[in-house]
């Protein structure tokens, strides 16, 4: 029954976000360790690489557990494609082609991008996909896919 209100209420928190994000309603934030570091192992920023392209994510100070699950000090990936991070990081994480959602606790996935420049970053969600607080998100970095 909790579960189901949970999602009622994630699901009219995302709908207001898409709405008018900044005044949309927060959801209560996991705390993260303030030493909490995502990062992109490989591809490395500046690379040129082949389409598939095979992203590795990096986590130092906390574990990977799949969503859905509360463990403590958790959380799982979200890898953000040529957009911004989301302007209100109290709401959960859309699902898109821009955001991909690693809710089994992936540490790696490969990825078809067209030839060109792409940004790539992470963020950490917890169990809702919900960013923590503080907020444990990667540099941004540029890869470009060759023809």
């Amino acid at each position: 029954m909790r579960l189901t209100a949970i999602t009622l209420l994630i699901a009219a928190a995302t709908v207001a976000q898409a709405a008018e994000p900044t005044n949309a309603p927060q959801l209560p934030r996991t705390a993260a360790p303030q030493d909490a570091v995502v990062y992109i192992q490989s591809p490395a920023d500046g690379a040129t690489v082949a389409s598939p392209v095979t992203v590795r994510f990096g986590l130092k100070g906390m574990g990977v557990a799949p969503a859905g699950i509360k463990f403590e000090g958790t959380g799982h990936h979200h890898l953000l494609i040529d957009t911004e991070l989301p302007l209100n990081l109290g709401l959960p994480l859309p699902a898109t082609e821009q955001v991909i959602h690693f809710g089994k606790g992936q540490t790696e996935t490969t990825i078809e991008l067209p030839p060109g420049k792409h940004t790539l970053q992470l963020v950490l969600g917890d169990l809702l996909h919900i960013p923590h607080d503080p907020p444990v998100i990667s540099k941004r970095i540029t890869i470009t896919v060759k023809p």
